[in-house]
């Protein structure tokens, strides 16, 4: 029958001093604390049996430590190792310690969340959710479609400008982030919406007034990313689609269903815009997911 370890007493008394000073000096709520002294008990009690102290380890001693816990997640193995970084941390400050044993130790690498898919079925129900007898849900939809059309960020859609529409090339001239211009191909349905909102939306949604924002809203000003977050939302749930939709869902749309269409990679980068191809490379990750999925579902033995 095995013995649960448990810390030294002076290695408790060090772990308390060390959350007293945090509550004085941060004001960290009773969760967080409990969070530290947990950690801190744990890395405690795993030096007990070698004779070792918190304020005696060494570099080697933390690797030890956390090749020991290669069983936990990577993201509750860099809470534990964040936790020992700020004991450490603070230890050095206040003259106990020489030097901190958890300098130059690399946190795990934590795995991008995947982004949440919007099949194509759900995409076509949502572009048809806007009131298309208002001039606002032609406006809407005309900005739906042509986000799933683009790919575009919202702060590039909102802050669009009717010059930046080329409906003879048939393109949008954006200016992305860092000030990189680049053309998108914006397809005929956008186009056709694009079209209908300018000729009838439009001018209505500005009743007289001269604006050369894309997508006025009824004062006659620029939409924000919190009205176009929340009118999404709103067809959503017209639309009958759950969970938490936000306007770079369709972003993440637009570039899954171009690989699931076979796509290549190079190209989706250069039309969201990102400087790295590592940012567009979670789209293969996502594409994959959906064909196991799939598999799962429908294959015998899946």
């Amino acid at each position: 029958m095995s013995t649960k370890r448990l810390p030294a007493p002076e290695d408790e008394a060090v772990i308390e001093a060390f959350l007293d000073s945090l509550w004085m000096e941060r004001g960290l709520r009773d969760n967080t604390l409990a969070a530290y002294r947990s950690d801190l008990r744990a890395f405690a009690a795993w030096l007990a049996p070698q004779g070792q102290h918190l304020l005696s380890v060494r570099r080697a001693d933390v690797l030890s430590y956390i090749a020991d816990l290669g069983g936990l997640s990577p993201r509750t193995l860099a809470r534990r190792l964040s936790s020992l970084r700020g004991f450490y941390l603070h230890q050095v400050r206040d003259g106990h310690m020489e030097a901190d044993p958890c300098e130059r130790i690399d946190p795990p690498r934590l795995g991008r969340p995947l982004p949440k898919g919007l099949g194509e079925v759900e995409v076509e129900k949502l572009l048809q959710a806007p009131d298309l007898s208002k001039p606002e849900g032609l406006r809407d939809r005309a900005m739906l479609e042509l986000l799933y059309a683009t790919g575009l960020r919202v702060s590039e859609l909102i802050s669009l400008q009717t010059l930046q529409v080329n409906f003879r090339q048939g393109v949008v001239r954006v200016m992305g982030k860092g000030g990189k211009e680049r053309l998108v191909p914006m397809g005929e349905e956008a186009r056709h919406w694009l079209q209908r909102h300018l000729a009838e939306a439009h001018p209505a949604l500005l009743n007289g007034r001269t604006d050369n924002a894309l997508f006025p809203t009824r004062r006659g000003t620029t939409m924000t990313r919190q009205a176009f977050w929340y009118l999404i939302r709103r067809h959503a749930a017209k639309a009958g689609i759950a969970g938490g939709i936000s306007p770079h869902t369709l972003r993440h749309a637009f570039a899954t269903h171009l690989l699931n269409h076979g796509a290549d990679l190079r190209v989706i980068q250069m039309l969201l815009g990102h400087s790295d191809i590592s940012t567009t490379q979670i789209y293969t990750h996502v594409a994959r997911q959906r064909l196991a999925d799939l598999h799962a579902r429908h294959h015998p033995r899946g």
